[in-house]
Parts: C-alpha cells; structure tokens; sequence
C-alpha cells in the first residue's frame, strides 16, 4: 500500500462533511447551528454529543472526546489513521486511487481478536458451503426452500450448515494447521474429559452473528431432525457461547445489514427470532433486528437509540408472544426514549409464519400501515383472561385502562380513549377524566423524588472506561475556570477564527499564563508557518497529543460575541500582564517564608522589597 499524500487527504477531508458522516453511526438533529445526539463512546440517555458543521468537528460534553471526521471514524471502528481516510472516502462515495487502500482484514490480524474473527470468518464459509453445495447439506437445503427463503436469501445472509459429525470443523482447521489454544477460544468447540476438542454445532442450520461493522463474531445453529437424526434432549437453537468477541447483551441480529434503512426512516422493527427478520427482509421491510433470546439490554437499547427515534415491536402472535410484548414496552419505556409502536399480527401467528401464509406484499402492508399504539395493544392485552361481563372485573378493566392512560402524554389520543371507554363501557366520560386526572397527579408524586435525586446525579451514566463497559457514577462538576483562563481560551479562539490577529500577537510577545494554552499556541505558530493558512479539523490532525486535541475541541465550542475588536485584545493582553506580575509575587511570597525559615534574613528584607515593588506595579497596570 502506498502513503496516502498530504493533497488527497486534504482533499477527501474538504469534500466530506462530518454530519454526513457521524450520520452514518448515530442519530443527529439540528440544534441551533449545530447537530446533536447520543454519544456513541459512552452510554448516555440524555444527548451531549454535539456536531459543528461549520467548523466540521465534534465533541462529547459528556466525556471529552472531540476531533474531525478522520478523528471520529478512526476512534469508533478501531482503524489507522489511513484506513479511517479510506473509510470516509468509501462513506461520501469520494474517489480513491487503489494503491491507497488497505487491506484491513490482513492489517488487523495481528491481534487475538482479530485471529478469532478470521476463524469465524472460514467456519461461516465452510458451514454455507456445505448447505449449498454438498449432499450432507441437501435436506437442510430443502427445509429452507420450503419455508420460503430463496437460494438469493440464503446467500445474503451466508446461511450454511454444521452437519452430524463432532469433528467436521475441528479437521478443517487441523488442516489449516490453528493451534489448538486459540481453537479453544473461539466458542465453536467444546472440550471433552480426555482434553480434546469436539465441535459444538453438528446437525444444525447455522446463521451467523455479526458486530456492528459485519464481522462474524458468532453463530445461532437451529437443530434440524431428520429420520437418521431425532435431536433428543438437544434445545431447538443454540448460540455461541460468551467469548472475546461475543456477547449476547450487547448483540442484535442483522443490525449491521438494518442500519442504512433505520437511519433512512428513523425506525427499527425489532422481531423475537432470525427468521422473523429474514422474512420481513424477503418482504422489503429491511431495517428488522432480533436479540439473542433475552429481554432488550442497556447496551442494546442506546445502540439503537443511537440510530433510530421509533422502534416497532413485532413479536407472536401467541399468548408468549403478547407477553413478550408487554414486557419490552415496560423496558423501552422505562430505559430509552424511543417512540414506541406495536405490529399485533392475526391468528396469533407470528411474522414468518404470516409471510408464508398471506405473502409478502401483505407483511409490507400491515408493517407499514397496520401498526397500533402502546395503549391500543394495553386494551387487547389486559382484556386476556377477564370475564367483562362481571361487574367487578369490569371495573377493575376499567381502573388498569386509566392508570395506563395515564402514562400517554398526547391529549389528543387520552382524549379518544376516554371516549371510546365511556361509549362501550357506558360510564359517565366526566367520571373517567376525574379519575384519570387523580391517576396522572399520583404518577407526578411518585416520580418527583426520582427526579429530584437525579438531579443531584446529574448524568451519572458514564462511561469511565471508554469501551462497552458501564459504571454508574456521579459525574465531578467541571471546574469554573478563573478570569485568566478565560481571557487565555479566548484569545485562541479568535486565533482559530482569524488567522490574521497572529501578527499582532508576536508583536506584542504574548505569553500564557498556563502550560496547555502556551503549547497551543506554539503549535498553532509552527502549524500557520508549516501551511501558510489555517483550518481547524487540519490542526486537529496536525496534534498529536490527545489531551491538547480536547483541549482545543473545547474551545472550539466556545459560546461568545462572533466579532472580536481591538479593545478586547488590549484588555487579554493587560490581563495577562496583571496575572504575570501576581505570579512573581507569589513566588517572592514563597521564597520569603522558605528564606525566614533558613533564618537567612538579609535574603527575606531584599524579597520584602521586591514584593513591595511588584505590588506597586501591579496596582498601577
């Protein structure tokens, strides 16, 4: 691979636009002249990632990370600085000469992680050409052909086939000549009493499991019986176990393929299983997902969160199904500010089921025009199992209806429900408004302490590790930055916003008061003198240090008056002369005790006077 030169990457650089880009991982909107949304290096709730398009950068208030868009995509994907161009210029669909591309897989290989990744990479290979091209994989072949999925589904989403053999993809990486001990790392072998390993899928339809930039992390094999192969005792699906690369609190199945279409609508439909969202894949509605068999985690609620507004819950249609249901609404509810809305299919089937038995064009239909609110599936699903011909249960209905209401903040649908209540329950719609008014001021009561003790914990979810692990803790208040540290952010404000106050600066020698400001400023010097202009998200490139970065991101996103005026320099400039003076007097003050201490008292009468003196001074500038 040859270098990357300077003038293609300024190039990509001008021609890309960070929203644009950022866009592509997390879920921005407009705020005053800037974007906002969820920070995706830390788990948060309440959005303090921010995006200037104007000074194409972004910053974290929540955790400090800040840079351009080479900065961004190379923190979040884990590339080089290379591959990250690489990356956006793939992103903005820029021109980029092929001797500069990098081969990422084999760059990265390096790492154990990576060697794991590889080896997932072969086993998915293997497992989709024993499906598709060998007898052994004929009668699983033939069960996904009957249950609807095209060999062009199939191969789009590389499903294969481990057969009945515990020792199948153990020989194919002896082959390879894999040690052993990384074998035993990967999750595709389980050990035996006597050390050695055994594969752990065998007569199972295998669908892998990717992260979210589509690398095969893991695998769900559904056990596939036959007449030669009852499956007795062996569960229906299977998931790799918890490995390095996979773990199934932070994976979501297909998210990797779904994300351009959620982005697009701003919606994701979340399924109970794979075939559930290969099916509506196979219908057109491609921004589908499914959890690895659990109830929705914290990590997998902001991962969406970060790349959608609405999430859709089609689950069964059996009675599991709407409990499942009901259960992830109280989730999604109570963790994440998704709208939520409900996909109820008929005949309690569930949505492959549904795509086989009406069709496609049907699934499409009700996905998009068939979804009902919250508090419409709340009605059908608290109706289960009541005899609402009883007074008494008829009144409870009624009072389990209300508190539910209670938690809608539209008027306008509390307002319809009401009315629908009234007219079939025949109760006074007066009545039913007094009571819900009682159940609304109640919920406020009981949320007020919460709120107030979050207000004393003040995003206190914060990632203080920087990777996927979490810990709640309460967040320092940032320190109030002194007068002279304000003058000093200022000052290099204006310097990144015109270039041309420099030589008025060297012509009056400035110096900061403090270390990070002055090492700014130099490298701002050495940065004009190397490229003869200035441009913020190149200066970021041009540092190297990750503290200087932030530091510079922060004053970057300074809030002050846009035009700055020669008696605003005259005073930063007398500011930092008053704050040089007071430094020295502080030093003479500490020279003097340590000079009185010693006893040497010629040495403390001379300091006295040169106190005095600065003082003077200081009092006269």
């Amino acid at each position: 691979m040859a270098r990357i030169p300077q003038n293609v990457i300024d190039e990509i650089r001008e021609k890309s636009n960070i929203v644009e880009v950022i866009g592509q991982y997390v879920q921005l909107k407009k705020a005053g002249k800037n974007y906002v949304g969820l920070c995706p290096f830390h788990e948060e709730k309440t959005p303090s990632f921010s995006v200037a398009e104007d000074k194409q950068i972004f910053h974290c208030f929540g955790c400090g990370r800040g840079g351009n868009v080479f900065g961004f995509v190379e923190e979040l994907e884990g590339l080089t600085f290379p591959e990250a161009v690489a990356k956006v210029a793939e992103i903005e669909q820029i021109p980029f000469a092929p001797e500069y591309k990098i081969d990422t897989q084999a760059h990265t290989l390096n790492s154990p992680q990576q060697g794991l990744i590889k080896l997932h990479e072969k086993a998915k290979e293997v497992y989709h050409h024993m499906l598709v091209n060998t007898a052994a994989g004929q009668a699983a072949l033939d069960y996904l052909l009957n249950r609807g999925l095209t060999e062009e589904l199939i191969a789009e989403f590389e499903i294969g086939f481990a057969p009945n053999e515990r020792q199948f993809l153990r020989q194919v990486f002896a082959n390879e000549k894999v040690e052993t001990a990384l074998l035993a790392q990967t999750g595709l072998f389980v050990e035996r009493e006597n050390g050695e390993l055994a594969d752990r899928f065998y007569q199972r339809i295998m669908f892998p499991i990717h992260d979210a930039k589509g690398k095969t992390i893991g695998f769900s094999g559904r056990i596939l019986t036959t007449e030669e192969f009852k499956g007795e005792n062996q569960p229906k699906y299977l998931n790799s176990p918890e490995t390095e690369l996979f773990n199934k609190r932070q994976v979501l199945f297909n998210f990797d393929k779904a994300r351009p279409t959620i982005r697009k609508e701003n919606t994701v439909f979340l399924f109970e299983g794979f075939m559930d969202v290969i099916a509506a894949w196979q219908s057109g509605v491609k921004n589908g997902i499914a959890s690895m068999g659990t109830s929705l985690t914290s990590q997998q609620i902001a991962a969406i969160e970060r790349v959608a507004g609405e999430i859709v819950i089609s689950y069964d249609g059996d009675k599991a199904g709407l409990a499942a249901t009901d259960r992830a609404i109280g989730l999604l509810a109570e963790h994440s500010n998704l709208d939520l809305a409900i996909l109820q299919l008929p005949e309690k089937l569930d949505p492959d089921e549904y795509v086989r038995k009406y069709g496609s064009a049907a699934f499409y239909d009700l996905a998009y025009h068939g979804r009902e609110t919250v508090f419409g599936f709340k009605m059908a699903y608290l109706r289960q199992n009541r005899n609402l011909g009883n007074e008494k249960e008829q009144l409870d209905y009624v009072t389990e209806l209300l508190q539910e209401l209670a938690k809608v903040d539209s008027l306008l649908a509390q307002d319809r429900y009401l009315t629908q209540i009234a007219m079939e329950f025949h109760l006074s719609r007066e009545t039913l408004q007094q009571q819900l008014s009682e159940f609304k001021q109640a919920r406020r009561q009981a949320e007020k302490k919460p709120t107030q003790q979050k207000a004393d914990y003040e995003q206190v979810s914060h990632d203080v590790s920087g990777d996927s692990s979490s810990t709640v803790l309460p967040q320092t208040p940032k320190r109030t930055l002194t007068q002279v540290e304000r003058g000093e952010q200022l000052v290099l404000y204006r310097l990144f916003n015109d270039s041309s106050l420099l030589a008025r600066l060297q012509q009056a020698q400035l110096v900061f008061i403090h270390d990070e400001y002055q090492t700014i400023y130099f490298m701002y010097e050495n940065f004009i003198e190397s490229f003869g202009s200035f441009s913020l998200p190149d200066f970021l490139d041009y540092l190297t240090e990750t503290s200087i970065k932030n530091k510079v991101i922060e004053i970057a996103y300074l809030t002050v008056p846009q035009d700055s005026s020669e008696e605003e320099i005259k005073s930063i400039l007398h500011l930092f002369q008053k704050a040089r003076i007071a430094e020295k007097i502080n030093q003479k003050k500490f020279l003097q005790q340590e000079a009185s201490q010693l006893g040497n008292m010629q040495q403390a009468l001379e300091l006295a006077v040169e106190i005095i003196d600065l003082t003077k001074k200081l009092q006269q500038a």
